[in-house]
């Protein structure tokens, strides 16, 4: 009952709400709720969000959450790109090698919930995340990379730095400064190819590249097989 009466306060929240990152907070509240509940068994909702629309022709469409054996997986549509959120076990090894997480270690600050807009630590450089009005007017222009290759065929899996199971073929990305998580437009600008990814994860630490975005993503965005590619990145604002 208590699970169920937090998920419809969530789903009250945001029909009541229309900014993109008060929906933002809708997605990270629901994972971070699974997270911290997944020891209570079995459980299953689904409910609808319609009254969303990105700018453009995108709408948010249906969220299922769904609750077993420890593992909790959120799935909802943004137009025609779904996002399949899956939080990671605890024990798994971290995509980056981050330090530190607002002053605690990654997996403390993790399971605090401390991870979205807190600063961090990666071979003794401290970052610091825009704020969410910075962030909900960001756009840049620059060059891309992708990463991942590393984890397709090892067991288990690898944790992003909000705590997601990192999937190299789901439509993500990492950014060094937005909030974890947040939705960003990629638009390859040497083939027109564009689409929506959830950033969920910190990257990429080279000079010179803007984000890192997932293989499954570099595919979509036809620079997989060069790696690199000049884009134009900016978040994707919910009416």
């Amino acid at each position: 009952m208590l699970i169920v009466f937090i998920v419809k306060y969530l789903v009250l929240l945001h029909t009541q709400q229309s900014r993109f990152f008060e929906r933002v907070f809708l997605f990270a509240g629901i994972s971070v709720i699974c997270f911290l509940l997944a020891s209570c068994g079995f459980f299953t909702t689904t409910y609808d969000i319609t009254k969303g629309a990105v700018v453009g022709t995108y709408k948010t469409a249906k969220v299922a959450t769904d609750l077993t054996l420890g593992t909790c997986k959120v799935v909802y549509k943004i137009g025609k790109y779904t996002f399949q959120v899956v939080m990671a076990p605890l024990d798994w090894p971290m995509t980056q090698d981050i330090e530190s997480i607002d002053g605690m270690s990654p997996k403390e600050a993790i399971e605090k919930g401390r991870v979205k807009k807190s600063p961090y630590v990666v071979k003794g450089k401290r970052y610091v995340p825009m704020s969410l009005d910075e962030a909900y007017r960001y756009s840049e222009v620059g060059v891309a990379s992708w990463y991942g290759k590393e984890t397709q065929r090892q067991k288990g899996g690898k944790m992003t730095a909000n705590g997601e199971a990192f999937d190299p073929g789901k439509p993500t990305a990492a950014h060094k400064y937005l909030p974890l998580p947040t939705h960003v437009r990629v638009k390859n600008l040497e083939n027109g190819r564009s689409m929506i990814v959830r950033v969920n994860d910190r990257g990429p630490f080279v000079r010179g590249r803007i984000i890192d975005l997932s293989a499954g993503a570099a595919k979509q965005l036809g620079f997989y097989r060069q790696g690199l590619a000049k884009v134009k990145i900016e978040t994707v604002q919910l009416d």
